[in-house]
């Protein structure tokens, strides 16, 4: 089968298509042939080697990905799923082992990592769900939010952002987002009832927050890795969440009394979590989570897709086709 790896950690253009051999799978496991896997802000990462600490110990080449959607094409001996072969389906993948990716022809996942694809949906589309589905759904479970409360959404015309946004909608919650000036209709339409200016300055998005919101907003998601300075928009006793680790300053604690509980939701806790991402395939039928596909390029095209992605400005997900 082709993949796309990298032997070495570097820019995009150490990205390159292999040749491996067929994955086949095992008890309690489906193979799926791939059609779609989109490139996130985790493969770039990856694939610098930002995040190689993951990968310490095993030897390369290595395979980014972690969502993926395509056709079951083998079911394991003594696998119990109500899945068959044939099924379209969507699953999210977690690139932690040689050639374990999402940028492959198949991909063995255990079978409850593997649900139907969204009714309605083709592959490219479906391929921009799981992962950032789960993230901005675990972060909203963290955050456990009551009807009525303000959520902050930084970066809300992003993947995971705009899931967010759509999120504290469905869920009754007032949604202050941030967005750039081609990006206000967006955000708008995701569902957010307040929008502030993005200048580039985290300072400057606290404090047109709280211009809308005088105590201070309860939660405020922090999409765009913003840093603590968003700290400041939110009220005393509220929640951020944050989605990488970073050191705050001691007067902005956290989890222990502190003016500001901070969360940094770790996607890999809802890896193989069945339910929550039946939960998420649910939401985009209902129209409640609207994928975004920015563009498409051939998996061969791999490199071009970090270079976009890492130049900025991409809305939704880049996706490449097997």
């Amino acid at each position: 089968m082709r993949v796309i790896g990298f032997s070495d950690f570097g820019g995009p253009d150490v990205l390159r298509v292999m040749e491996w051999p067929d994955p086949h799978a095992g008890p309690g496991e489906v193979r799926v042939r791939v059609h779609a896997a989109a490139v996130n802000p985790a493969d770039t990462l990856l694939r610098s080697g930002v995040n190689a600490q993951v990968l310490a110990g095993v030897p390369g080449p290595y395979v980014p990905g972690m969502d993926i959607a395509g056709v079951i094409d083998e079911l394991g001996p003594d696998t119990e799923t109500g899945l068959t072969v044939g099924d379209a389906v969507m699953a999210m993948v977690i690139p932690v082992g040689q050639a374990a990716g999402g940028y492959a022809e198949h991909v063995v996942l255990p079978a409850g990592w593997v649900v139907p694809a969204p009714v309605g949906l083709d592959h490219v589309a479906a391929a921009t769900l799981p992962m950032n589905g789960l993230t901005a759904l675990l972060a909203f479970d963290q955050l456990a939010l009551a009807p009525g409360s303000v959520l902050a959404v930084i970066g809300a015309a992003g993947a995971v952002g705009g899931y967010l946004v759509q999120l504290g909608k469905h869920a009754g919650l007032t949604v202050v987002a941030d967005a750039a000036p081609a990006d206000e209709a967006l955000v708008r339409d995701l569902g957010a009832t307040d929008v502030v200016p993005r200048d580039g300055a985290t300072a400057n998005a606290a404090a047109r927050i709280r211009e809308l919101y005088p105590d201070g907003v309860d939660a405020l998601a922090d999409a765009a890795l913003g840093g603590p300075g968003l700290l400041d928009a939110v009220r005393d006793g509220g929640t951020y969440a944050r989605f990488r680790d970073e050191k705050l300053p001691g007067g902005h604690t956290s989890n222990d009394g502190g003016r500001v509980t901070v969360l940094t939701p770790f996607v890999p806790d809802y890896a193989g979590r069945t339910d929550k991402l039946r939960q998420i395939r649910d939401l985009a039928e209902q129209d409640v989570l609207t994928p975004r596909v920015a563009a498409t390029l051939p998996a061969a095209a791999a490199a071009e897709a970090h270079r976009r992605l890492e130049a900025g400005g991409v809305r939704g997900r880049i996706v490449l086709t097997f």
